[in-house]
């Protein structure tokens, strides 16, 4: 009869032992979750790329996940009220960024979340000017302004959209110090915002992104709406990752010709400052250890099997997994690089 038993006992530990993660989560996590993100659109980059992830999480885990487009503020309350793992976040660098500007309702979230893995980086962050801009490149930009003209950039403060503004003062001031001066933020909202303040000729060059502006650049120079790109912020190997049609009419290896390498935004006179943005998961300090590493290990068995990678390229995005250790302390580097720059063009 023991015997029997432990037969039975060890039979049943190995088919456990066996049966797919989906299965072993049952235990760890609730058997629906929200996952609340830091946008109100259900038509931008966030959601888009937090349903995939939810998509593919949920089916991994065998447990159901609504995407919940609440905003940053109302995304970070509900994290905060919920410690027991049926509320999660997916955001993007603007959680830390927001925080490095000031941002009401922005705190630091190293300190406050615990930071969980990167799923997928948008390559699309961009400055555009007018296609009869007399500024062609990033390098006329950076002499007209050592040469004492006004440059005006048109961004949404505070976050993402003014990061890549804050790199080109801080460039500015390495290349021809005072000459920063010369580089002015036109605050605006939205991205049709910032357009518009273009071709109402409010500014020289906008913060826009390749999937809302590529549309404009293949105009005629004629054409009042017609852009053209000046700067891709994104790092060359994750624009090299892209899809070879690249976007619209603009071929990968055409966007390449906006990024560092070959448009130079110094970061300190030895290398370029480049900016990609990343969408990674955020949860309650307080959660069960365990759930996050359930979590770990579905997006790891999701990305293993690769098909989550074809519907995040075709959507645009660049793939990139890493688990909580790693991503923890790649988003810290980045924050502490940024940090550096928003402080040096401040002092």
């Amino acid at each position: 009869m023991n015997f029997t038993r432990r037969t039975l006992l060890a039979t049943a530990g190995a088919a456990l032992a066996t049966r797919p993660l989906g299965a072993l989560a049952a235990g760890k996590l609730p058997r629906n979750v929200r996952l609340v993100i830091g946008s109100k659109s259900t038509g931008g980059d966030t959601y888009q790329n937090s349903a995939i992830v939810a998509d593919a999480l949920a089916k991994e885990l065998d447990i159901n996940i609504k995407v919940d487009a609440v905003g940053a503020t109302q995304a970070f309350k509900a994290l905060e009220r919920d410690s027991r793992g049926t509320t999660m976040m997916i955001f993007h660098d603007q959680s830390y960024l927001g925080w490095l500007y000031g941002r009401t309702g922005y705190v630091d979230p190293f300190k406050t979340y615990a930071i969980g893995p990167t799923v997928a980086i948008n390559p699309g962050n961009a400055y555009l000017v007018a296609k009869n801009s007399p500024y062609k490149t990033m390098g006329d930009v950076f002499k007209a302004a050592a040469d004492g003209k006004r440059i005006r950039v048109a961004i949404q403060p505070g976050g993402v959209s003014e990061i890549g503004f804050s790199a080109m003062k801080n460039a500015a001031k390495v290349m021809h110090p005072g000459s920063e001066k010369n580089l002015v933020a036109v605050n605006t909202g939205s991205q049709s915002d910032k357009n518009q303040a273009l071709w109402d000729d409010l500014a020289d060059v906008i913060n826009g992104s390749i999937q809302a502006n590529e549309q404009f650049t293949q105009l005629d120079a004629s054409d009042k709406k017609a852009m053209r790109f000046i700067w891709i912020t994104a790092r060359q190997k994750t624009l090299e990752q892209a899809p070879e049609k690249g976007m619209g009419k603009t071929t990968r290896d055409d966007l390449l010709k906006y990024a560092s390498p070959e448009t130079s935004v110094t970061l300190d006179g030895k290398k370029d400052f480049t900016f990609d943005k990343e969408f990674f998961f955020m949860f309650n300090k307080k959660m069960d250890p365990a759930i996050i590493e359930t979590v770990n290990q579905g997006l790891a068995a999701v990305f293993k099997k690769g098909e989550i990678q074809k519907r995040q390229k075709a959507a645009f995005f660049i793939p990139n997994y890493l688990p909580t250790d790693q991503a923890l302390a790649h988003l810290k580097d980045k924050a502490d690089t940024y940090a550096k720059v928003i402080k040096d063009i401040r002092s």
